[in-house]
């Protein structure tokens, strides 16, 4: 086991950021075009001159990659795409050394098909042992044709699938649950034997030395007894009101059967007794999209994961009320329960913060991308910076998801023939198809020069486009204006300052303002930063005593023009 970074530290969960790396898409150590673990321990130095604390690894399991890894074949191994448990070590060791953590992807809702387990059900007749680790349901003979409850795919389609393989069954012999793809069978984790079998996988990557995980789909798991059919609702009614914050019951993710029921949080006290159990304070974040927002402190409970996604702040539109009201219900709620807000803008499910705060707000759907118009390239990325920069200083926990501090925007023309994200092919023949979620999982540009920009030698997995040149590591490495400098000095002023171990207080910045101005106090001991940012088309004047520290848009002194972020100190004691 390595050491672990700052291991006398306490709580460092609480203030830390933490990027995230999609392996596929960082860096190709090999030269086959896919990204891979020895490419990513080569980058490990960019991220700790970066100012990051830690490190989440999406999924690098042995997969058949029908949904890039999330489709786990076996939780214990490495797939040879990626390297093997030899790489692994040797990224855990290397980031150690660097003082960098590594929390990786631990996805409990579902395996592929092609898990031992699964194959091992396909062999066996209904309401055997081996059957009983998934959720299978017999054909009704009046009704064969219809699956046991109107579930729905989350990547489109039904969420029930039939199987033939039993040997001697002759035609579909049941049908088994799928809330992603028919290759992702859902595990059944009323079964004892599965509740086991997830400790063991805990206790094997805890004693390989890492230092957390991300849950999968935390919300889900625990299914409605019955399984009863999911209501159906007005779509009109579906979603976060970003204006005050909050959602309405009818769109509470308790009344959808299979999320956010209250059996989850059973496993996940059991399994923080396993993580506490180990020095070095490992820890869990939860990927849990619950409403409303109250729902999501019983995922942070002190018994319970140590952080929590905040989804209500990634779904809320540019909007100044909305914004407002999202930071000071994500402090409520949190607090509540003593546990950070986790802040967080993009991440490898959700299009990119630089293309999808310049969408009109029909189009700026948060997950699992539809087909949008190209938004304005240059108001996106001023309002992606601003976002950050407000994110950046706001006390608590933050998730960076590669490529962000490059400003890359989503690449929305993919060819058709590349795509692999199967919500693209479950949906491309309805009525709603989507584009899937490949536009924010191109491969990084690193040298604008070199093949493949600097990604690897051979041409990477998915095409980059002509731009990712311009934005490449080595050609905004020390240019003051770029977006990569500006998140390196965010990073190091905000512990400089010690902001994410601060309080929040939103205040009003002056008269007629609030229409257009979210401005927060940040109070660390002594000191006091406010952070205001303009969404307004009006220019916003700097107070005469205050001082910008910090600004999204390069050069700003005096006045704060629209779509910017600045760092204010100087204003006195009650910011007069």
């Amino acid at each position: 086991m390595t050491s672990r970074p700052d291991a006398a530290t306490t709580d460092w969960w609480r203030h830390a950021v933490i990027y995230q790396v999609y392996p596929r898409s960082f860096a190709d150590g090999d030269g086959d075009g896919m990204g891979d673990l020895p490419g990513i321990t080569s980058r490990l130095p960019y991220l700790r001159d970066l100012g990051v604390d830690a490190v989440w690894i999406s999924p690098f399991y042995p997969s058949p990659q029908k949904d890039a890894g999330y489709d786990v074949a076996d939780y214990c191994d490495v797939d040879p795409l990626f390297g093997s448990l030899a790489d692994l070590d040797t990224l855990l060791a290397t980031a150690h050394e660097l003082g960098l953590r590594v929390i990786v992807d631990l996805v409990p809702n579902h395996t592929s098909d092609q898990h031992p387990w699964f194959r091992a059900a396909l062999a066996s007749p209904p309401g055997s042992p081996e059957r009983d680790r998934y959720i299978f349901r017999d054909i009704d003979p009046e009704a064969p044709g219809e699956p046991p409850n109107n579930w729905e795919s989350n990547f489109g389609g039904p969420a029930w699938s039939t199987t033939t393989r039993y040997p001697d069954a002759v035609g579909p012999d049941q049908w088994y649950l799928h809330l992603f793809d028919s290759s992702q069978p859902d595990l059944n984790w009323e079964n004892t034997e599965v509740r086991d079998s997830f400790d063991g996988v805990l206790r094997f990557w805890l004693d390989r030395g890492v230092d957390g995980f991300r849950v999968d789909v935390a919300h889900g798991m625990i299914k409605a007894p019955g399984l009863p059919d999911m209501e159906i609702r007005d779509p009109g009614a579906v979603g976060t009101d970003a204006t005050t914050g909050e959602a309405d019951a009818a769109m509470a993710s308790t009344s959808t059967p299979y999320w956010d029921q209250d059996g989850v949080h059973d496993i996940y006290r059991r399994w923080r007794q396993i993580l506490d159990s180990y020095p070095g304070e490992r820890i869990m974040v939860a990927e849990a999209w619950v409403q409303p927002i109250d729902r999501i402190a019983r995922y942070v409970r002190p018994d319970e994961h140590h952080q929590a996604f905040n989804f209500a702040f990634i779904d809320t539109r540019w909007d100044a009320t909305a914004l407002r009201s999202v930071i000071a219900a994500s402090y409520r709620v949190n607090g509540a329960v003593n546990a950070p807000t986790t802040w967080v803008l993009s991440n490898h499910d959700v299009i990119r913060h630089a293309t999808r705060l310049a969408l009109a707000p029909e189009e700026a759907v948060t997950q699992l991308a539809g087909p949008v118009t190209t938004p304005d390239r240059a108001t996106g990325l001023h309002r992606a910076r601003a976002a950050t920069t407000l994110m950046l200083g706001l006390p608590g926990s933050a998730y960076l998801y590669q490529g962000e501090e490059l400003g890359l925007p989503e690449v929305l023309d993919l060819p058709d023939d590349v795509r692999q994200d199967p919500t693209f092919f479950r949906t491309r023949h309805t009525t709603h198809p989507e584009l899937g979620r490949d536009g924010c999982r191109v491969p990084l540009p690193w040298v604008s020069d070199a093949p493949g920009f600097g990604f690897g030698s051979a041409d990477p997995w998915l095409p980059q486009p002509e731009i990712f040149g311009g934005l490449a590591v080595d050609v905004q490495t020390g240019d003051p204006a770029s977006t990569l400098e500006l998140y390196r000095r965010l990073l190091t002023l905000r512990k400089e300052l010690h902001l994410a171990d601060g309080t929040a207080q939103i205040v009003s910045p002056g008269e007629d303002a609030d229409a257009d101005i979210v401005a927060v106090d940040v109070t660390c001991g002594d000191a006091r930063v406010r952070l205001l940012c303009n969404l307004g088309t009006a220019p916003w004047p700097v107070p005469e005593q205050a001082q910008v520290i910090a600004s999204s848009t390069p050069g700003i002194t005096r006045l704060v023009p629209t779509d910017c972020t600045v760092w204010l100190t100087g204003l006195g004691s009650h910011g007069e």
